[in-house]
This record gives C-alpha cells, sequence and structure tokens, in this order.
C-alpha cells in the first residue's frame, strides 16, 4: 500500500516514514516545501533505512500541483503533518498560519474525496485544550480559549474534519492530538532540526550545551507549579511515530467505529521545564548555561495527557522515559556539529 506523509521531510513525519520502513511493507512517499525543513532529511532516512522514497516538492495549499500526487500515485492513506508549527511566530504573523495549515488541510482532505482515498491521520495537538481547568486531559475535556492562533488552526482543522464527518463520507479519520515530541532516532542520524533560532525546549538546550546559543531562557519561573516553570508531557518522537502507524492500522483493519475520532498521544506525566533541563545535565554531562525569563506569549501553565483511549483503540503506549529522549537528542546534536547541513 502507498501511504502518502505530507511534510515527510519534517521532524515527526521523517520519524514515521522511517517506522513505516521498519514495521511495515507500506510505501511511503513525501511531500514537502521546505518552509521550515531540508531535503537532506531523506538522505538520512536512507541512510538509518537503505531505502530511497519516492518525494514531492510541493505546496500543498496550492491543490492543482498536489492533484499531481494523487493522479501520479494510486495512495491508500494519508498521514497529514505539513503544517507550520511554532506558537510564539503564529503569534506574530496569525494571517500566514491560518492561510498555510488549513487551506493545506482543506486540499488534502477534498482529493482525498475526489479520487477515492478512504484513510486519514491528522495531526493535531494538545494545544486545542488552552488552560484547561483540570492539568490532565482526557480527550472529552472541553476545548478552552486557545492561546496561539497556531493551536486555534489545529481547533479549526479538527471542526473542518468533523463537519465532513457529519456531512456523510467515505473517508475514516482519526485526529491525534500530541503533546511535546522531543528526542531523535537511536542511531543519532535523524531529529528535530529548526531552522534559524529554535521556537522548541530541547533544540534550544541541545544547542546551548554544544555552544552554538550562549544560553538557555527558561521562560517564566513563577507559575502555579511544582518549581515555577511551566508543565509539559514530553514524548519520544519515535513513540509518536509510531502511533502514527499503529493508527493507520486500525483504520486499515475496519477497527474505526466512528468516521471521526480524536486520541491523546502523550506519556501520561507531567514534566516541568526545569525537570526537563536537569535531565539533559544528568544524561549530557554538560553544566547547562541557562536563566530565567518573563513569561512568553502563548504558553499554557501545565497540561499532560491522560492515555487510556490510545491504549484502547490502538493498544500503544510511550515506552521511552525522559532520560532516552535527552539522550537521544544530544548524539543527534554531536551529529549535526560534524555534518554540513
Amino acid at each position: 500500500m502507498n501511504i502518502l506523509v505530507t511534510g515527510g521531510a519534517g521532524y515527526i513525519g521523517s520519524h514515521t516514514i522511517i517506522d513505516i520502513i521498519e514495521q511495515t511493507d507500506w510505501t511511503p512517499i513525501s511531500v514537502d516545501n521546505f518552509q521550515n525543513s531540508t531535503p537532506k532529511t531523506y538522505e538520512r532516512i536512507k541512510q538509518i533505512t537503505n531505502r530511497e522514497i519516492l518525494s514531492y516538492d510541493i505546496d500543498l495549499t496550492d491543490i492543482d500541483s498536489a492533484r499531481r500526487i494523487f493522479e501520479e500515485n494510486k495512495i491508500d492513506g494519508v498521514i497529514h503533518f505539513a503544517a507550520l508549527k511554532s506558537v510564539p511566530a503564529s503569534v506574530r504573523t496569525p494571517l500566514k498560519y491560518y492561510k498555510n495549515n488549513l487551506n493545506s488541510l482543506m486540499n488534502i482532505v477534498a482529493l482525498q474525496e475526489e479520487f477515492d482515498v478512504p484513510n486519514f491521520i491528522f495531526s493535531s495537538s494538545c494545544s486545542v485544550y488552552g488552560n484547561p481547568d483540570v492539568r490532565q486531559v482526557t480527550e472529552d475535556t472541553p476545548i478552552g480559549k486557545t492561546e496561539s492562533p497556531y493551536a486555534e488552526t489545529k481547533v479549526a482543522g479538527e471542526r473542518i474534519l468533523s463537519d465532513v464527518a457529519a456531512k456523510g463520507t467515505n473517508l475514516k479519520m482519526i485526529a491525534l492530538r500530541y503533546f511535546n515530541p522531543v528526542g531523535a532516532h537511536p542511531s543519532g542520524l535523524n531529529g528535530e532540526l529548526p531552522l534559524g533560532v529554535p521556537d522548541n525546549l530541547v533544540p534550544y538546550i541541545t544547542q546551548t550545551a554544544i555552544g552554538e546559543r550562549e544560553k538557555l531562557t527558561i521562560f517564566g519561573n513563577d507559575y502555579d507549579t511544582k518549581d515555577g516553570t511551566c508543565v509539559r508531557d514530553y514524548i519520544h518522537v519515535c513513540d509518536i511515530a509510531n502511533a502514527h502507524v499503529k493508527a493507520l492500522n486500525h483504520l486499515f483493519s475496519g477497527g474505526q467505529k466512528k468516521t471521526m475520532e480524536v486520541i491523546n498521544l502523550g506519556t501520561g506525566k507531567g514534566v516541568t521545564v526545569k525537570e526537563c533541563v536537569d535531565a539533559f545535565i544528568e544524561v549530557s554531562g554538560v553544566d547547562l548555561n541557562f536563566e530565567y525569563g518573563p513569561r512568553r506569549d502563548g504558553d499554557v501553565i501545565a497540561v499532560y495527557a491522560n492515555c487510556e483511549r490510545s491504549s484502547q483503540l490502538l493498544n500503544w503506549s510511550a515506552k521511552k522515559d525522559l532520560k532516552e529522549m535527552m539522550s537521544s537528542a544530544w548524539r543527534w546534536q554531536q551529529h549535526l556539529s560534524n555534518q554540513s547541513l
């Protein structure tokens, strides 16, 4: 079966392609416009898997260009990662985020209906919960006021899929609300590769540790948490990737009872930013230079996952702990320091 992975040169998309190759007999096909990624990702995938994959350099907001993928290939399922993902950048440029994230989603779904491609996995986010009244959220926790345009694009994306389901469709859809992907492939040959200054915590940690950044700023230490820093549910990117494969298998098996299903992906454990920094220092042995700064616009105070539904429906749970997340990210950063991007 041919699986279209949109945003396949990106962080989670590339790890999912690797998991598809290693765990299934499916053929992944990638599409990416390299706004926040690099074509060299495909070389890293080949280095790890010894497989070249078919890829397209296409902007999915252009439906006519995107249609070519479906015309040239029989697609059996789609995993849709392609989206802009920076919370701070979305606050600065909201129209760019709405245009890119929603138009690309609508085009892909429209093309799936046009070409009768029934299986769809949507990359959603825990950011849809906003600042919830409870810190451990289930899929039934009410969606609150979102804290950024990025988060709002995920709320709108889920609403679009729900409306498509309600009108009647041949599509079977799963929206995976995942929490904070971190870490890298165990080989150290593929990981998160932000272009420019990172907005996410772990690449900023590793770039500071390797000497590319002068110091790390932890945004806010006066929150109502155990040490004053924000609480997140950090989850290894390889666990996240495997969950997408299991979700698509769930659709292929006919196990999906509803047209549209929403599933949290997390570890079920809340970890503070400071605890994450401390874990990195422990596994790396690097005396990390960090300081506390003011709160950052768009940041949620605390949220982590209830994972019962992912266990029940997908037979999936996160396997890798925080130390493995940090050590794999550090191996990747050390590999990058010796490579030309």
